[in-house]
């Protein structure tokens, strides 16, 4: 969410940003907007002040026993009302359109961001790990979990419909595993604060992380009936970054207590509309799934240095389980609405002789903070604007592909990684069925 009193004093700048991400530019609608709305103030504050100096001279007309003129004043000053009631009522459209348009704009790039209009546009950074050379044809984990007889697609589809899965046995308790192995790195070794958040939230809540309005295809809501927000419609959380960033709405923060670190372990829920026909097999793009996530408040001049420290955390755990990944820059074209840089780790899937997204970790600056006027108090300062950061911790579901993937043998048995031993009751390998 933008300032339009910055966007009227950086018209260029702010066009230029969303160039980068492929947009036209909307400075000049915008300030027009901006522009009848403060001349609808202006008529209405003209108004008020000629109707108070009206009912002055009324009196005095009356005192003077100008019943004429006191009647003229009379009728003046009903049609000021008229007009102040006209010109509230254009401040409040005007507001409202401005409003609506400024929230449905994306956060602006950094200038570190690369140009690109699509994924192909990304930007390798770094690569971690050996490929493992397989003395078989690797297969892709649907195929090695169906084996197993511990992945059912079938049966899920016909308790919910397509996406989804059951997981029984080891993949379950697996699953279970790699989360607490995640939450316990994140809690013991980085710093962060587990949070277990409601999975429900409010229409705010999701407008504060910039999932609505614009994304409102892409989610699940439910009707809660009275028990949240008097019988309106509430929202399945996309992911733990909704209820975790926006425990900090509408608060002012002393600046020492900066950085704030959250984790949480979740299901997710996303509708994957525009995904129509787009890994339409397996656990890669489900409708629910499960993930850790982190989010990390932090003050403007932190912000930067604490999108590295989040990525190093993500990246700890791929190299803590001995998955091969790369980090990527994503490009102006493929960064998320409320990003201002992201990097993305991919694991490397040998199934499918791809790397495959594992983790988004971005800084947002202050645009989400704006949406939830979520704040903070430098040390004799005014209050300021925090920075908000999330990032996966990663997507459990994933992880378990990449693991089934990397850690298969020739029989359809699956590894454990050692670092995931403890939290499956010692057991090395799930055995190949039958």
């Amino acid at each position: 969410m933008f300032d339009i009193r910055w966007i009227r004093e950086n018209a260029a700048a702010f066009d230029q940003g969303l160039k980068k991400r492929g947009l036209e530019p909307v400075s000049h609608r915008l300030i027009a907007l901006d522009e009848a709305r403060r001349e609808a103030v202006t008529r209405a504050q003209e108004a008020q002040t000629r109707r108070n100096a009206l009912s002055k001279e009324i009196g005095q007309a009356k005192a003077a026993k100008d019943e004429a003129r006191a009647q003229s004043l009379m009728a003046e000053v009903a049609s000021l009302k008229a007009a102040i009631q006209q010109g509230e009522e254009d401040e409040r459209r005007l507001d409202g359109e401005l409003r609506a348009a400024l929230s449905e704009i994306p956060n602006l790039p950094l200038e570190e961001v690369p140009e690109g209009a699509d994924e192909h546009g990304n930007v390798e950074l770094r690569r971690f790990g050996n490929k493992r050379q397989f003395n078989f044809a690797p297969k892709q984990h649907f195929d090695l979990g169906e084996s197993l007889k511990l992945m059912d697609f079938e049966t899920a589809a016909k308790l919910s419909g397509s996406r989804f899965v059951v997981l029984k046995g080891a993949l379950a308790r697996l699953e279970r595993a790699i989360a607490q192995f995640m939450l316990d790195l994140h809690t013991n070794e980085h710093g962060y604060t587990e949070v277990s958040p409601p999975l429900l939230v409010r229409d705010h809540a999701m407008f504060g992380t910039a999932q609505l309005p614009k994304f409102e295809e892409d989610q699940f809501s439910v009707y809660a009936g009275t028990a949240v927000d008097e019988g309106r419609f509430a929202w399945l959380v996309p992911t733990a970054e909704v209820p975790l960033t926006n425990l900090i709405r509408e608060m002012i923060l002393d600046e020492q207590e900066l950085p704030l670190r959250f984790t949480a372990f979740t299901p997710c829920f996303r509708a994957e509309a525009g995904a129509a026909g787009r890994d339409t097999r397996g656990m890669i793009r489900q409708h629910q799934f499960s993930k850790v996530e982190m989010v990390s408040i932090t003050t403007p001049e932190q912000s930067r240095a604490e999108l590295d420290r989040m990525l190093g955390c993500a990246e700890t755990v791929l190299q803590r389980l001995g998955l091969p990944y790369r980090v990527m820059t994503l490009c102006g074209g493929d960064m998320g609405f409320a990003s201002r840089l992201t990097f993305d780790i991919e694991v490397w899937l040998p199934g499918q002789h791809a790397y495959r997204e594992i983790s988004s970790c971005s800084v947002c600056g202050d645009f989400q903070a704006r949406r939830m006027e979520a704040r903070y108090r430098p040390k004799g300062g005014k209050p300021a604007y925090v920075h908000t950061l999330n990032g996966s911790g990663l997507a459990v579901g994933r992880t378990m592909v990449a693991i089934l993937e990397n850690y298969q043998e020739a029989d359809g048995s699956v590894v454990i990684p050692e670092a995931l031993r403890p939290y499956m009751g010692g057991l090395e390998v799930i055995p190949a069925h039958g």
